[in-house]
């Protein structure tokens, strides 16, 4: 469960705990949950990622909002509590220890009717949403990044927002090849490949954030965008 890359800061540690400890907690039951997750070494998103997408969905107030990557339900609960009465969260996942985990922390929050939990693989269960989303958080294999962006950005409406966490892979992602550990090759190639596809499309506006490890913020800017505009 132990997620190594959360324990690589890509900035001064020092910054990274004054952003961990002295920003406002979250309150109540997602507060707790939070602090559960961190205590138990669950892969949750960090603190600072979670209050920067509190903030950010406070400003954007999106109804109809993605996720792929539940885990434990964390940051589904985080969005849907961030979003209007109206507002809608529906995330997917693949392992049933993270769903059953998922599954408690809705009705420990009493989220059952604000979020939708799809169980099964990403790839299947994309293809069969109609959307239009304005909102979609990735936080799922980085190595399948590529692979669901062109899903992401035919269910992303225009002028939405696509925020895809754990890009900086600790702070290795600009390291040559020889130098990343071979069981980390196409993790690396892939996630490499995904961002100079967004950041060098003509359709797509990005910006990236030193949040956890790494944020990127991407926006659809025309209702329809081909993957074959960038070579």
């Amino acid at each position: 469960m132990r997620n190594e890359m959360m324990h690589r800061p890509v900035i001064k540690e020092e910054l990274l705990d004054f952003m961990r400890t002295q920003q406002k907690k979250l309150p109540g039951e997602l507060g707790l949950l939070e602090e559960e997750a961190h205590e138990a070494g669950v892969p949750v998103i960090p603190h600072e990622t979670a209050l920067f997408l509190k903030f950010f969905l406070g400003q954007m107030k999106p109804e109809n909002i993605l996720e792929i990557g539940a885990a434990i339900g964390f940051s589904s609960s985080l969005m849907a509590t961030s979003i209007s009465e109206v507002g809608h969260v529906t995330t997917i996942d693949r392992f049933d220890v993270m769903i059953e985990k998922a599954k408690k922390n809705y009705e420990r929050l009493g989220l059952t009717d604000k979020v939708t939990l799809l169980e099964g693989q990403a790839a299947e269960i994309l293809p069969t949403l109609i959307g239009p989303y304005d909102f979609i958080f990735m936080d799922s294999a980085k190595s399948k990044y590529i692979e669901f962006l062109p899903e992401c950005l035919r269910l992303l409406r225009k002028g939405g927002v696509l925020m895809v966490d754990d890009i900086f892979q600790g702070g290795t992602i600009l390291l040559p090849d020889e130098e990343i550990p071979r069981g980390k090759r196409a993790i690396h190639r892939k996630l490499n490949e995904f961002l100079r596809v967004v950041m060098n499309h003509p359709g797509l506006t990005s910006s990236i954030l030193p949040l956890g490890d790494g944020v990127i913020m991407i926006t659809k800017e025309a209702d329809d965008v081909s993957l074959a505009e960038v070579q």
